[in-house]
């Protein structure tokens, strides 16, 4: 009896130890990605830029595991277009980063105004990194409430739509992903349960939304001097010519009073009346002088006009400057054992 009572004991024991090694494992089966990000980003070692930039984005416990996870590479050379190579974008747009095969990928913009655009792309990266490790009915949920949200978004925010238009030709589902990186990287006003999921990555989204508004503000302040100049240069250019059109008429009809005062000075129509010839004579000398101060002005908004055609000139110069400096395509070959 008692041999039976310690089969029975032992066969329980033995029964509890597999359900628990099985419910291990099927646990370790749903964590197998969080214990691979474990193992990964433990084993990482950031360069002093990448744990800086780390640092200045504040990323949570699990938004920086996550980010190391996917082993980050920032590179200024041609690699970078190698290792970005299957992205797909815009002809007018440039690559500065991208998640590809688990891997983030940043290129290294190096230009002082451009401060800030390599951590808002590092954000973006690390929220396709975050949407990849979702569960396929977290994610479904997920793109139905991001391009319900789109939907009321982009009817009051055209530069919205036209950020996301690079994203047309992609499905719903590739849509959504990138909607994600987006709005939690490019915007500010958003619901509260969006700004909740968002905080599971970052503490402070508003430091991400900072880096990312100085970045683009250089551009948009040169669309914005640049539009007024264009403003101001076609109002100027239409104010000369019509003021130079009537300067000539009345320069025609000027020398024409001109030529007929000195006709009927030399046929002697003044003699008897001296107080005439002075009275015409100060009226021409003083339309003289009208004319030349005109003169003086149109040739004053002509100048005016051309240092702001050069400013114009200039900010284009620097906006093609800046976007050098963010094409990756001119970015330099690498060497070898580089």
């Amino acid at each position: 009896m008692a041999e039976r009572v310690r089969k029975v004991v032992r066969w329980t024991i033995s029964l509890v130890v597999l359900v628990l090694l099985l419910g291990v494992a099927a646990v370790m089966y749903v964590q197998r990605q969080a214990i691979s990000d474990y193992f990964a980003a433990r084993d990482y070692s950031p360069s002093l830029e990448m744990a800086e930039l780390t640092s200045k984005l504040q990323f949570t416990a699990l938004g920086e595991r996550v980010f190391y996870a996917t082993l980050p590479t920032l590179d200024a050379s041609q690699r970078f277009n190698e290792q970005c190579a299957e992205v797909e974008h815009s002809d007018e747009g440039h690559v500065l980063g991208c998640y590809a095969h688990d891997t983030i990928h940043l290129f290294k913009v190096t230009d002082e105004r451009l401060s800030g655009i390599v951590e808002a792309t590092a954000a973006h990266e690390l929220l396709h990194a975050a949407w990849a490790r979702m569960a396929e009915t977290e994610r479904d949920e997920l793109q139905t409430r991001l391009l319900a949200l789109y939907d009321q978004l982009a009817a009051d925010d055209p530069a919205l739509v036209e950020r996301m238009s690079v994203y047309q030709q992609l499905s719903p589902a590739a849509f959504a992903n990138e909607l994600h990186s987006v709005l939690g990287t490019e915007v500010r006003q958003l619901p509260q349960w969006l700004e909740d999921h968002y905080a599971t990555w970052m503490y402070d989204r508003s430091i991400v939304l900072d880096y990312f508004d100085a970045s683009h503000a250089v551009f948009e302040k040169i669309q914005a001097r640049a539009d007024d100049l264009q403003a101001q240069l076609t109002a100027l250019r239409t104010s000369v010519e019509t003021r130079s059109d009537a300067y000539d008429v009345a320069v025609n009809r000027f020398n024409a009073d001109v030529q007929e005062f000195n006709r009927e000075n030399d046929n002697y129509a003044f003699s008897g009346n001296e107080a005439e010839f002075w009275r015409q004579r100060n009226a021409l000398e003083s339309r003289a002088a009208v004319l030349n101060q005109e003169r003086a002005e149109i040739q004053r908004d002509i100048e005016r006009y051309e240092d702001m055609r050069q400013e114009l000139q200039d900010l284009s110069a620097t906006n093609a400057q800046l976007n050098e400096h963010l094409d990756s395509t001119l970015a330099p070959p690498v060497f070898p054992g580089g």
